[in-house]
């Protein structure tokens, strides 16, 4: 059975691990800080160095910020920024960036085959049951999102970009700056009014809140936000590496 390499790219480090056909990881998850500036050919031969550690594997999963669309990047919010997340944007990288087919880049530099989609896509992959209308958020250097039905992917919406409050976007609302400003309680607070908010644009059945900050929910907040609301490891974007392949892998790359 295929084992897959799967790297889970943040706006402030990268993840990696191989796991074989059932999600077990074969490995230990190796960690290193997201480079800055970004180029895509330095992002390459980061997750080339980074997999140059662990065993080697048949295909190729990498989740990453922004709008991705079959393996094209549209545009990433991180890695056009000269010092990282929310520091000045570099226009040079952001031509760079747009339009990258970076499906096809990995796959040639690791010579496997290569599935490349947004971070909070693969991490749903992880978690979601495959039944019904599954909303997952990521929350963590912003907000991330996918919604699937049925256990199909949906196409991505970057909703992190959408205004909540006062022309604020959800990255800048709930994102990891804001909640080391407020601390832990009031983002909580802050976090299950979101969930409130969204409710009746998605009308979900189940919420899946996910993501690094996601355990740092304080559970008086969690416990209000309804029985269909629930937390999961942060783990699932590795771990989805592997089943993203079933929900969306012949759908965007068919293998006949």
């Amino acid at each position: 059975m295929a084992t897959t390499l799967a790297i889970d790219c943040g706006g402030g480090g990268i993840k990696a691990s191989v796991l074989d056909a059932a999600g077990t990881m074969r490995a230990r998850p190796l960690r290193v800080p997201t480079p800055y500036p970004l180029p895509p050919a330095l992002f390459v031969k980061t997750l080339l160095d980074l997999a140059g550690s662990l065993p080697a594997a048949d295909r190729l999963t990498v989740g990453m910020p922004g709008m991705i669309r079959h393996g094209v990047v549209v545009a990433t919010p991180h890695y056009v920024t000269r010092s990282g997340p929310r520091s000045r944007i570099d226009p040079e990288l952001v031509a760079e960036w747009s339009g990258y087919d970076a499906r096809s880049a990995l796959a040639e530099a690791f010579g496997i085959p290569a599935l490349v989609l947004n971070d909070a896509e693969v991490h749903g992959a992880g978690v979601v049951a495959g039944t019904g209308c599954e909303l997952v958020l990521t929350l963590g250097t912003g907000l991330g999102s996918a919604l699937f039905d049925g256990g199909l992917l949906a196409p991505h919406l970057e909703l992190s970009h959408a205004p909540v409050r006062w022309n604020t976007t959800y990255d800048t609302y709930i994102g990891e700056p804001e909640r080391r400003r407020l601390g832990d309680a009031f983002w909580s607070r802050r976090i299950r009014q979101v969930v409130e908010g969204l409710r009746p644009v998605f009308r979900w059945d189940r919420l899946y809140l996910g993501g690094g900050n996601s355990r740092l929910i304080r559970p008086e907040q969690l416990a209000r936000m309804g029985d269909d609301v629930v937390v999961v490891p942060n783990t699932a974007g590795i771990v989805g590496g592997v089943r993203a392949w079933d929900l969306v892998g012949d759908r965007y790359y068919p293998t006949s």
